[in-house]
């Protein structure tokens, strides 16, 4: 009895109960991508196929064969371009549902860093279950998916110091938290050793058994491994050329006077075969198997479409919704934002070099710009050093918070990517989380620099002073960070990291230009993007704050002093019309648009419109023509 129980804990964990069937069929699937002045070239030509739930299905395939991109389109993550039909259930799929009932766990083990893996499905298991469900049945959950995977003696271990096997063993228990009916895995086995290999897979037929669809990419798998799946799919230059059990490619390939050599692997064999190896045999192959539309089942090959076009009762598809929808209880925005809040906040306190870092940074700076304007705040003799004073202030805070935004943003899009596009979160409560997340740091470091050369260049000791001037440089500072989010949002990490600080070359040029008696003759248009630089504003509005109303006394050693009198200073300098309040409030307009603007791009590399699509689409066209003028 006890080995009885024990067997069914085995084959049907106690929170992955048995999950409505998912069948996945798809006819005369094609996909191209544009070559420049060649046209297009044809990854997947018009093939069919099926995959059934209660199976672990293996999609295997020579390099570039075009394994991974039809894993892509029948998960969802590519699948605009393509054409064809696939039907869930019989039913025509609607991807915004089918998204809601599959998990995708890509080739590269993208997993949150600085979290223990308890840490990690604690932080999945509260995103993906809900509310409603109690913590102690989360931590249920947790230890049997944990005990499932072999991950029990690691779950203390940080994520970054996992080795390569658990890291992807960890990927795929931070999906079945929600016991999703339908899996795809690329690559699954790459870069595992033999035992870790087979523990993988025999773990996902494990899966399988409990009513679930389990579909992955696999390239070349050992004899062994050929033999747990449940049924393969080889697809060669982007056509089918075999569907069904692994081991009986052999008789289906003798049954074409194909004969494999005696103990040879079979999936080294037909991969060959594929390759042309043993003559051109891909012709015959596919029009044996009929592109996928056949299956060699029994000895024989069976058709597995009645019609060219088949259907199926639209009560299947709503079965598999509600018992989805009954079991779950999402999560709201504020939930969501708490939790990635506190997530976002734990590995930035664990990242204890990279903090150090920046106080140093913050210290030396802090030092080195305090010791340059030492003592010009009180001095008649040094009034224009104050006018170089409040512009380093605000170079400093243009360039330090937006250049790591640069540098760590394009590589956490990797994560986003893969929590979003599993529906984890929404990405409003994202990047509400992403914005609350570094504004204490933010302003801790910011305060300290300011105290720090606010003190050395003896500026007024007034507190509306004060406060202003820390206001105005903790402004510019959150501004600088969203222009560093919405270039990186748009470019990968080489290219921001050029661009960025090339961007902001124009907005340092207006903020400083135009100063004195010329003003009057610069041309309207330079004066326009003059007030389309943001550090213009903050300028103004430091110079504003600090200098007028005031009078500096000339020190005893200097003769004569050229700009006591700090208001007659700022009409000098063309600023005497310039408004506070309507500077400040620029300074916010400037916050609220680059940072919705950030938010809008982001989301269109996420889950792109038509428009965007097309400009992607013109994009590489444009770059396969660069390339190929070279």
């Amino acid at each position: 009895m006890v080995d009885n129980v024990e067997e069914i804990r085995k084959n049907n964990v106690l929170h992955l109960p048995q999950r409505p069937a998912v069948d996945i069929e798809f006819l005369d699937l094609t996909f191209t991508v544009p070559q420049g002045r060649k046209g297009s070239k044809l990854i997947l030509r018009s093939i069919s196929g099926k995959f059934r739930s209660g199976q672990l299905t293996a999609i295997l395939g020579p390099s570039g064969s075009g394994k991974s991109t039809l894993l892509n389109i029948l998960a969802g993550y590519k699948s605009t371009e393509a054409t064809g039909t696939i039907l869930i259930n019989g039913e025509h799929r609607n991807l915004k549902e089918f998204r809601n009932i599959s998990r995708y766990i890509m080739q590269e083990d993208v997993i949150q860093p600085l979290l223990s893996i308890d840490e990690a499905m604690m932080i999945a298991a509260n995103l993906k279950l809900g509310k409603n469900v109690t913590v102690c049945d989360k931590l249920e959950i947790i230890s049997d998916t944990l005990d499932l995977l072999r991950l029990t003696p690691a779950r203390n271990t940080l994520t970054n110091k996992l080795s390569g096997g658990e890291k992807k063993r960890l990927s795929i228990a931070l999906e079945l938290l929600n016991n999703p009916p339908v899996i795809f895995l690329d690559e699954p086995t790459t870069g595992l050793d033999d035992l870790s290999c087979s523990q993988c897979v025999s773990l996902l037929k494990q899966l399988a058994k409990g009513g679930r669809t389990v579909i992955c990419s696999v390239h070349t798998p050992s004899a062994k491994l050929f033999s747990l799946f449940d049924a393969v799919y080889v697809i060669s230059s982007g056509q089918c050329t075999y569907q069904g059990y692994g081991p009986d490619i052999v008789p289906y390939l003798s049954n074409m006077d194909i004969t494999c050599p005696t103990h040879y692997n079979p999936a080294d064999f037909v991969m060959e075969v594929c390759a042309g190896e043993y003559g051109d045999c891909q012709d015959k192959m596919v029009s044996a198997i009929d592109n996928g539309r056949n299956i060699y089942r029994n000895n024989q090959l069976t058709s597995l479409f009645e019609s060219n076009s088949p259907t199926g009762n639209d009560q299947n598809v709503i079965h598999v919704m509600e018992c989805i929808s009954n079991k779950e209880h999402k999560n709201t925005s504020w939930d969501q934002f708490k939790i990635l809040l506190i997530r976002m906040w734990v590995q930035m306190w664990r990242n204890k070099s990279y903090l150090l870092l920046k106080v140093v940074l913050h210290i030396a700076l802090g030092l080195l710009i305090g010791n340059m304007y030492i003592g010009i705040g009180e001095d008649g003799s040094k009034t224009i050093f104050n006018f170089g004073f409040y512009f380093n202030c605000i170079i400093y805070f243009m360039y330090i918070p937006m250049m790591p935004v640069l540098l760590s943003f394009p590589l956490e899009i990797q994560y986003l990517k893969r929590e979003h596009f599993n529906k984890w979160y929404n990405l409003n409560s994202y990047f509400c989380a992403l914005t609350v997340s570094t504004l204490p740091v933010q302003i801790v470091l910011g305060s300290l620099y300011i105290t720090m050369v606010y003190i050395f260049s003896y500026q007024p000791l007034e507190f509306g002073r004060i406060a202003a001037f820390f206001g105005i440089c903790i402004l510019t500072s959150i501004i600088s960070e969203s222009f560093g989010l919405l270039i990186s949002s748009t470019l990968n990490l080489i290219n921001g990291m050029f661009v960025g600080p090339v961007m902001m070359v124009p907005f340092i040029i207006f903020c400083a230009y135009g100063f004195g008696e010329g003003y009057a003759s610069i041309p309207i248009l330079i004066k326009i993007l003059m007030r389309c630089s943001y550090l213009r504003y903050s300028f103004e509005a430091l110079v504003l704050v600090m200098l007028r109303g005031r009078k500096l006394e000339c020190p005893e050693t200097e003769e004569f002093c050229m700009f006591t009198n700090l208001d007659e200073f700022i009409e000098i300098m063309a600023m005497n019309n310039g408004i506070l309040w309507v500077d400040i409030v620029a300074l916010v307009l400037f916050l609220i648009v680059v940072r919705s603007a950030s938010y809008y791009l982001l989301r269109q590399r996420l889950m792109p419109n038509k428009t965007f699509m097309a400009l992607q689409y013109i994009g590489r066209f444009i770059k396969t023509q660069m390339s190929e003028g070279r």
